[in-house]
């Protein structure tokens, strides 16, 4: 069973396609990275997904139950982190915890159990009687992602979690996310910007652009399947030698930044022909280097081809 299975999910506000069609599938146990811009259709697909909003169109179940029929049960076995985290500052961080203990009716000792379980690997269990309002942003988050968690919940929304946190915070919370998500099997369908994140701790991503899913994958699966070899050569070139490599067919495409040459080719390992036809021409080469394309190039690429067909 998915933990997540959508068929043909639509949503309109208006003339507005928020949701295109979606047919996705979120295999359970995994860290589901859903990747877009903004409004491209990732919060409303996750409030479609909790039955906070009714699809127009198709179907989709969350564990097993129908989002529009059984909502209720769906909210049940979920927590969720959206736009606000749904802490109060003038509490502790184990009254927050302790309170939506309480809602879940759970015993005091599963409380107090819990919160331990929880705060322990966030390394906030001995600051756990504080008031939260005087603590960092991050530690909040930090809080707010073990609220969503206090019921034992088999699948997590998290939108965004990292939006306005410094590297640290955010390279802090994104290890933290990765220790919950082993120790507790949940299930994670997590919104983001930050690419390098995704690729880091997502199993399989999925790309949304205008409520429509472009790709669905492995980072690995997603470079290998939409993006070219790529070769970076720094050094002086002659403007002549960039007019003669555009007309190599070994290069797809290319880009010319102050010393600095991006090539995507459609042989990586014939990356010597284009070496030797720049030193042939006069070229003076101080580095070269040639990777898969990262997962930012990707998704770039894949918003790009989307626009250009919207327009």
């Amino acid at each position: 069973m998915y933990a997540i299975k959508t068929t043909q999910f639509s949503r309109n506000f208006g003339n507005l396609k928020a949701v295109d069609r979606l047919s996705l599938e979120v295999p359970r146990g995994i860290v589901f990275g859903f990747l877009g811009p903004n409004g491209s259709g990732k919060t409303t697909t996750i409030r479609l997904l909790l039955g906070l909003l009714d699809a127009d169109e198709g179907q989709a179940e969350v564990l097993g139950f129908d989002t529009r029929q059984q909502p209720d049960e769906v909210r049940t076995r979920c927590g969720a982190l959206l736009e606000h985290h749904g802490l109060y500052e003038r509490l502790s961080a184990a009254d927050n915890l302790d309170y939506y203990g309480r809602i879940w009716h759970m015993s005091k000792p599963e409380r107090e159990n819990r919160i331990r379980e929880l705060l322990s690997p966030l390394e906030l269990y001995d600051r756990r009687n504080e008031p939260i309002g005087r603590w960092s942003r991050g530690m909040k988050q930090k809080l707010a992602v073990a609220r969503t968690l206090m019921h034992h919940p088999e699948l997590i929304f998290l939108d965004e979690p990292t939006s306005g946190l410094d590297p640290v915070a955010s390279a802090t919370l994104r290890d933290d996310l990765e220790t919950l998500a082993e120790q507790e099997g949940v299930t994670i369908f997590l919104t983001t910007h930050n690419l390098a994140e995704a690729e880091k701790l997502c199993t399989q991503v999925g790309v949304i652009n205008h409520g429509k899913l472009l790709a669905v994958g492995s980072p690995e699966e997603l470079r290998s399947r939409t993006s070219a070899p790529r070769l970076y050569v720094t050094g002086k070139f002659a403007p002549q030698t960039i007019d003669q490599l555009k007309t190599n067919p070994l290069v797809a495409k290319m880009e010319h930044h102050s010393g600095r040459l991006v090539l995507d080719l459609t042989d990586l390992t014939r990356s010597y022909e284009i070496v030797a036809q720049l030193v042939g021409v006069g070229a003076q080469i101080d580095e070269v280097r040639k990777e898969k394309a990262d997962l930012e190039d990707v998704f770039l690429n894949l918003v790009e081809d989307e626009n250009r067909g919207v327009a």
